[in-house]
């Protein structure tokens, strides 16, 4: 069975979670250059996921929005329990890996046209 996703589009945002409404209980955030939101959103989520896979009731959330430079991502979830303060910092490592980045930059640049 698929797993089927929530994508809200707003002016200038698109926010890819599983629950709805969306909610961080936890998250980090980085710019990037622009890309495709909706393939850059999966890729992050995917990530995040990887890393916090382990954490009792978690559930990702990715917000891509339009900034000057590119777009602003905000990265993390809902968590069911206590947040404990280290899952902040392992949503920053996952987002500042100069691996990913590429990695998602080249993945979501291969179909232009994606809109915020």
């Amino acid at each position: 069975m698929g797993a089927r996703w929530h994508i809200l589009r707003e002016e200038g945002a698109l926010t890819l979670c599983r629950q709805s409404p969306p909610r961080f209980d936890v998250a980090a955030a980085t710019e990037l250059p622009m890309a495709d939101p909706l393939r850059l959103a999966h890729q992050i989520r995917q990530d995040v996921w990887r890393a916090l896979q382990n954490v009792r009731g978690f559930s990702p959330v990715v917000r891509i929005e339009r900034a000057a430079e590119g777009t602003k991502v905000t990265a993390g979830g809902r968590v069911s329990g206590s947040v404990a303060p280290v899952l902040v910092e392992r949503i920053a490592e996952v987002l500042a890996s100069p691996a990913n980045r590429r990695r998602w930059l080249r993945h979501a640049s291969r179909v232009q046209g994606g809109e915020l």
